[in-house]
């Protein structure tokens, strides 16, 4: 574990970015810790921003995915397993993901891994967790790299198997955004910027791909840095180009202030993005005039689905103090889909985890499949999610509402 200043860890645990949970010992091999009343306890780590600017959706992940254990465990769906969640914080850095997935990895009674919230955090964990036959599945994740490789678009391989997702990838993503600003709102002229960073750059790829197929025209591109604040450069730019729409490939703490002024800088257009803006913080930085902007998530809208009325009954009976975001239900689905592969591998051993659980677990998430919380969870051969449907939001009343739902026609 990296060293934290006690003034660190205090403000994280105020925030409640740190779980503290008792650890297996080192030497028990990957078959969980005694839980003192002759259990076993099995971890599931959690990885995810919980503090900074994209902390509204890593909690929301944390939280969904503490709800699952909570569940298993009131449902005594595995006999004589307890689960309970290790929540880290990555801050949205590699580097920081990085470290948490060695301490998962070193910390026997981890058996698996929801998370993380960031395609850029996942590459630089997938190796770790790979060589430890840990199994991780993200939520949110949706480079297409990550389960097809680097040269997806030629040839598919997939580099890691112990890393799987619940939500679809980038490939369908980019595209499905480009049908619907082509076809349904009629904007053939687009300004498409990016933030440099592997799920906005690949996002904007996707997205013009498509849009250049379907006949549209890009008429300006533009990188932008994620850390900056002042985007009237770039907006004075987009004004210019006499763009119809502007498509952005990044997050919503820069996405929201982007839109604000592009439109105070005289371009009244709309702003698309992908599922990584589509949080209500986007509109308190984008401010009034963000009505019209869209967002394209992946997914039915949880509130929508029969299947999920329990699962939001059930996190607000919780009572927990952050909302469950944009990936909340597919952080639920995330380890719920551990807690099955724990379930197949104990009920294929008698009853109890073997010595080798972890590479158990992992040759078993492969087969999981159950009716979840964003409806039916499986994985292709790749790890990848088999539900593609997606959707599209635009900002109506200061709130994210639902468009349009469907799956890519490529």
């Amino acid at each position: 574990m990296r060293q934290r200043s006690l003034i660190a860890i205090t403000a994280a645990l105020a925030a409640g970015a740190l779980t503290l949970t008792a650890c297996g010992s080192r030497d028990s091999g990957d078959k969980g810790s005694d839980s003192g009343n002759g259990g076993t306890t099995v971890v599931i780590g959690v990885d995810a921003p919980l503090t900074g600017d994209l902390s509204a959706m890593g909690l929301g992940i944390k939280n969904s995915a503490d709800l699952a254990a909570k569940n298993a465990n009131k449902q005594n769906l595995v006999k004589g397993i307890t689960f309970k969640i290790d929540a880290r914080d990555d801050q949205a850095q590699p580097s920081a993901g990085q470290q948490n997935a060695s301490t998962f990895v070193s910390d026997k009674s981890v058996l698996g891994v929801v998370g993380p919230l960031n395609s850029s955090v996942a590459e630089s964990m997938q190796k770790v967790f790979d060589d430890a036959k840990l199994v991780q599945v993200s939520p949110a994740n949706t480079g297409p790299a990550l389960t097809q490789g680097q040269d997806w678009q030629n040839k598919k391989v997939r580099p890691y198997k112990a890393y799987f997702r619940t939500a679809t990838t980038d490939a369908i993503q980019g595209p499905f955004a480009a049908q619907y600003v082509y076809n349904t709102a009629k904007k053939k002229k687009v300004f498409v910027i990016d933030d440099k960073k592997t799920y906005g750059s690949g996002l904007a790829a996707t997205f013009t791909t498509e849009f250049k197929k379907l006949g549209g025209k890009v008429v300006g591109t533009e990188h932008i840095n994620p850390d900056a604040k002042d985007f009237s450069a770039v907006a004075t730019k987009v004004k210019n180009s006499g763009a119809e729409v502007v498509y952005y490939g990044g997050e919503y703490p820069q996405a929201g202030p982007l839109s604000k002024q592009i439109k105070a800088a005289g371009a009244k257009i709309p702003l698309v993005g992908g599922d990584g803006i589509k949080d209500d913080t986007y509109m308190k930085l984008a401010g009034s005039e963000a009505t019209g902007d869209l967002a394209t998530s992946v997914g039915a809208p949880v509130e929508d689905l029969p299947s999920a009325k329990q699962f939001v009954a059930d996190y607000k009976a919780a009572g927990y103090k952050e909302e469950y975001s944009a990936y909340g239900g597919y952080a639920y689905d995330s380890a719920w889909a551990v807690i099955e592969a724990v379930k197949k591998v104990v009920d294929a051993n008698g009853g109890k985890l073997p010595s080798d659980a972890r590479a158990k677990i992992t040759e078993a998430m492969q087969g999981v499949a159950f009716d979840g919380v964003t409806g039916k969870v499986s994985f292709d051969e790749y790890g990848d999610a088999t539900n593609k449907q997606l959707t599209v939001y635009a900002v109506k009343n200061g709130a994210w509402a639902p468009v349009k739902s469907g799956t890519y026609t490529g």
